[in-house]
C-alpha cells in the first residue's frame, strides 16, 4: 500500500484509494478509468486490501490516512468516526442525493463531535439487506407460497422436510453465518431505543429497565426454531460451502443477505434466486428489512488533497456511478429517487427498501470485544437460550464497567 498521495512533476495529483472489497476491484478500476479520463488532472491509485480492518488500524498508526477511502458501515468503522479520523462531508452537494433512511444507520454507528454538531464522516455508497434467500423453483414444486406470517415459514419449513427437501441450508463452520438471523429476529422484537437505554444503564445489567435476558428471549428462541430445520452436517459447512450448495438446488432457503447473491451465481449464474424478509411475528405487515451500508464513501481528515478528493467522491457518487454498481454487485442504490435495481433476486425486499421502511444491523450496536458470533455459534449449536443471554448480559457490563473507569481516569 502507498500513502497519501503526492504531486507529481507534472502537475498532475495522485491520491490514495483505498478499497475494501476484492470482488468489487474490476468495478472501481472502470470507476477510475472513467474518472481520470474526466480528471486528467487527477490519478487515483487502487489499493485494495484482504484485511480492511486491520490494514486501515496498521495506517492510522503510521499516520497515514488514505486520501479517500470505502468501508463498511460497521461498528469499526463507527469507532474510527467518533475518533475523528475521517472528514466532514455535510458540505458535498452529493450528500443531499442521499436517502435520509440510509445516511441515518451510517450517523447511528458514530460521528465525530469535535466541532459541536455530529459530522457526516461517510455517504453511503451501496447498501446491502438481510432477508431469506430462496429458490422459486423448489417452492412451485412443493407447492410452498412466500411465507408472510411466521407461522407461514414454520409451516413452509415443515410441508419441505415432509417432502425431503432441507428447509435451510446452514453454515456453522463460519460463526458469523449466525449472525443475519440474530440481527432479523432481534432487531424487529426489540424495545425501541434498547441499545440507547442499555447504554444509559452503564454496568448495572442486571438492575436494570432492558437486558438481552428480558428483551431477547423469543428472538432467540426463534433463531434456535430456525436452525433446527437445517441439514444434518451444518456444523462442519462453511459459508462457501453454503453459496456453493444453495447455488446448486440443496435447500429450499438461505439465511443469508443480498451480499450473498454475486457468490452465489459465481457458483451457477442459472441458479433461481428470489428473497422475502423475515416474517418474525404474525403480523404480516409488520415486516422491515435489516439494511447496512455495504460500501461507505469517506475522506481521510488530513489529506493534502481535499478539493481533488472531494472531486472523485462526488464524481463516484453519481447516480450513473452509483447505479451501475449497484447493478453489477446486486446492491440497492442508496440515493434519493433512484431507480429500483432490476435484479429479479432482489424484487422481494426493494419495496422495502425503496419505501425507507429498513432497520440497522443491531449487531453493529455490539462492542467488538464481545466474542458474538462465538457466542450465537454455541447457541445454534447447543439450543441454550438462558446461557446465551446471560452470557451477552455479562459480556455487555463488563464493556460498560471498562468505559466508565475509563472515564473517570482510573
Amino acid at each position: 500500500m502507498t500513502g497519501c498521495g503526492t504531486d507529481s512533476s507534472d502537475g498532475v495529483v495522485t491520491l490514495d484509494f483505498f478499497q475494501f472489497k476484492p470482488e468489487a476491484v474490476a468495478d472501481f478500476a472502470q470507476i477510475i478509468e472513467d474518472f481520470e479520463a474526466e480528471n486528467p488532472d487527477i490519478r487515483v491509485i487502487q489499493n485494495a486490501v484482504p484485511d480492511p480492518d486491520t490494514a486501515i488500524r496498521t495506517l492510522l498508526v503510521k499516520d497515514k490516512v488514505p486520501d479517500v477511502l470505502t468501508l463498511n458501515a460497521s461498528g469499526n468503522f463507527g469507532e474510527l468516526a467518533r475518533a475523528c479520523v475521517f472528514a466532514d462531508l455535510s458540505g458535498e452537494p452529493s450528500a443531499e442525493n442521499v436517502n435520509p433512511a440510509v445516511q441515518d444507520i451510517v450517523q447511528a454507528l458514530g460521528t465525530c463531535e469535535q466541532d459541536g454538531d455530529g459530522e457526516i464522516n461517510a455517504l453511503p455508497f451501496a447498501s446491502n439487506a438481510s432477508g431469506i434467500i430462496y429458490n422459486p423453483e423448489i417452492f412451485a414444486a412443493n407447492g410452498v407460497e412466500v411465507p408472510t406470517t411466521w407461522d407461514e415459514l414454520i409451516a413452509a419449513a415443515e410441508t419441505f422436510t415432509a417432502n425431503g427437501v432441507t428447509p435451510f441450508y446452514c453454515t456453522m463452520k463460519d460463526a458469523w453465518t449466525a449472525g443475519p438471523a440474530f440481527v432479523n429476529l432481534g432487531g424487529t422484537l426489540m424495545p425501541d431505543g434498547f441499545f440507547s437505554d442499555l447504554r444509559e444503564q452503564g454496568s448495572d445489567i442486571d438492575g436494570g429497565a432492558v437486558s438481552f435476558t428480558k428483551d431477547f428471549r423469543t428472538a432467540m428462541e426463534k433463531e434456535v426454531q430456525l436452525y433446527s430445520y437445517c441439514q444434518d452436517d451444518f456444523a462442519s459447512r462453511d459459508y462457501n460451502a453454503g453459496n456453493a450448495a444453495f447455488a446448486n438446488g440443496e435447500s429450499a432457503m438461505y439465511l443469508q443477505g443480498s451480499y450473498a447473491i454475486p457468490a452465489i451465481r459465481a457458483t451457477n449464474p442459472d441458479a433461481a434466486i428470489g428473497t422475502f424478509p423475515y416474517p418474525v411475528t404474525d403480523d404480516a405487515d409488520a415486516r422491515l428489512v435489516v439494511s447496512g451500508v455495504d460500501v461507505g464513501i469517506s475522506m481521510g481528515r488530513t489529506t493534502e488533497h481535499p478539493d481533488e478528493a472531494k472531486r472523485f467522491i462526488d464524481y463516484m457518487m453519481s447516480p450513473e456511478v452509483v447505479q451501475t454498481y449497484s447493478e453489477s454487485q446486486s446492491t440497492f442504490s442508496p440515493l434519493n429517487d433512484a431507480e429500483p435495481n432490476p435484479d429479479p433476486a432482489l424484487a422481494g425486499l426493494e419495496p422495502y427498501f425503496s419505501q425507507g421502511n429498513i432497520i440497522g444491523f443491531i449487531d453493529h450496536q455490539i462492542p467488538a470485544s464481545i466474542p458474538l458470533v462465538n457466542m450465537l455459534q454455541t447457541l445454534v449449536l447447543t439450543g441454550d437460550v438462558p446461557t446465551f443471554l446471560a452470557d451477552l448480559d455479562g459480556e455487555w457490563g463488563k464493556v460498560a464497567a471498562r468505559t466508565a473507569t475509563q472515564r473517570e481516569g482510573k
